[in-house]
């Protein structure tokens, strides 16, 4: 067997034994990985056989060890148990996965505290960037982030300062088309069900909806305020909505998003109102599950997908500056209307 042969047997092969295979040095198998650019093309495939006959696997920990920081990106958001997160975290990915970056996923939970405690847990894992959808006032905190020579993208917020770069969709808009809609189909008792105004998203769809109802003289719109965004917060004011008196009832209901929606439907159903004849529903987001429902649901639709594409992009091309001479981008996507049963009957 010859002296080749026998270290292609041997496994564990390290970044040496790659170049002494090769017939190259240490420092051309480096450049190899990663600079390729610096290498001839005859040089490059030899020592990719060496790599394959020797099963040699790369230690990325001990070189981002010693570059002191990760080719990982922290995603931090709202709510994980949102589809709208869960396909945007899909087009991060999928748009990272072109860079050799990888993702790490974190919930908030819409919670202020837990947000900190994952922003520590980034900062000390020294990930390269980071995404996130804040809840919190944390803007400071992101401010040290940076100036430790982390980029960091909004995501599904507009950026209110140069400093970031951010990706959103216009919830103000949003908000006013769906309002929009349920007027044209003759509600005008509407109630907005949403969190907390604290979020922006909550805020900026309440700010669209009373935009539309201003100046329709028989119309009103009211808030109703839950504890969180999710389908049983939504089940539990439908439930509450169903035990007021008929007259006090809304006619039409714009959810902050397709979660509570699906809640609020789940507790009309279960207590014999009809949707749309009694009232009208749309939601927030256009999820899978929203044209699925048993009475299909009408919503506003966002490009969660491509504003996760999008997002990873602008965080790339930041990590990626070394002058840091490259300026900020505020990516606003516009929402659709997408109308089924739950309005139009």
């Amino acid at each position: 067997m010859s002296r080749n042969d026998s270290k292609a047997a041997r496994p564990g092969a390290s970044l040496r034994d790659v170049a002494e295979h090769a017939g190259v040095s240490a420092g051309t198998v480096s450049n190899v990985l990663n600079h390729p650019d610096k290498v001839s093309e005859s040089t490059t495939a030899r020592v990719f056989a060496a790599i394959h006959e020797l099963g040699f696997v790369r230690n990325e920990a001990a070189r981002q060890l010693r570059q002191g920081r990760s080719r990982s990106v922290g995603l931090l958001v709202l709510d994980v148990g949102n589809p709208f997160f869960t396909d945007l975290a899909r087009g991060v990915e999928d748009e990272l996965g072109v860079h050799r970056r990888s993702v790490l996923l974190a919930n908030s939970a819409e919670d202020a505290g837990r947000e900190q405690v994952h922003l520590d847990l980034f900062e000390e894992q020294r990930v390269e960037g980071l995404l996130i959808s804040p809840v919190g006032d944390v803007l400071d905190r992101l401010d040290r982030l940076r100036e430790r020579g982390m980029a960091v993208v909004l995501v599904d917020r507009l950026a209110q300062t140069e400093t970031y770069s951010s990706v959103s969709v216009d919830d103000v808009l949003g908000g006013r088309l769906a309002v929009e809609h349920l007027l044209e189909v003759g509600r005008r008792r509407i109630t907005f069900v949403g969190g907390s105004p604290d979020i922006d998203q909550v805020r900026n769809r309440l700010t669209g909806a009373r935009q539309a109802v201003d100046g329709v003289a028989d119309a009103t719109l009211t808030f109703a305020e839950i504890e969180s965004m999710g389908a049983t917060p939504g089940r539990i004011e439908g439930e509450r909505i169903v035990a007021l008196p008929p007259s006090d009832q809304p006619d039409a209901i714009f959810a902050a998003n397709d979660l509570i929606a699906l809640g609020l439907l789940q507790a009309f159903v279960s207590a014999g109102l009809k949707v749309p004849d009694d009232i009208a529903l749309i939601g927030y987001d256009d999820i899978e599950f929203a044209a699925a429902a048993a009475i299909p649901l009408s919503s506003i639709k966002q490009p969660s997908n491509e504003m996760g594409r999008r997002a990873a992009q602008l965080l790339i091309a930041e990590a990626t500056d070394a002058a840091g001479e490259r300026e900020r981008e505020h990516v606003v996507f516009e929402p659709e209307l997408v109308v089924r049963r739950s309005t139009a009957g």
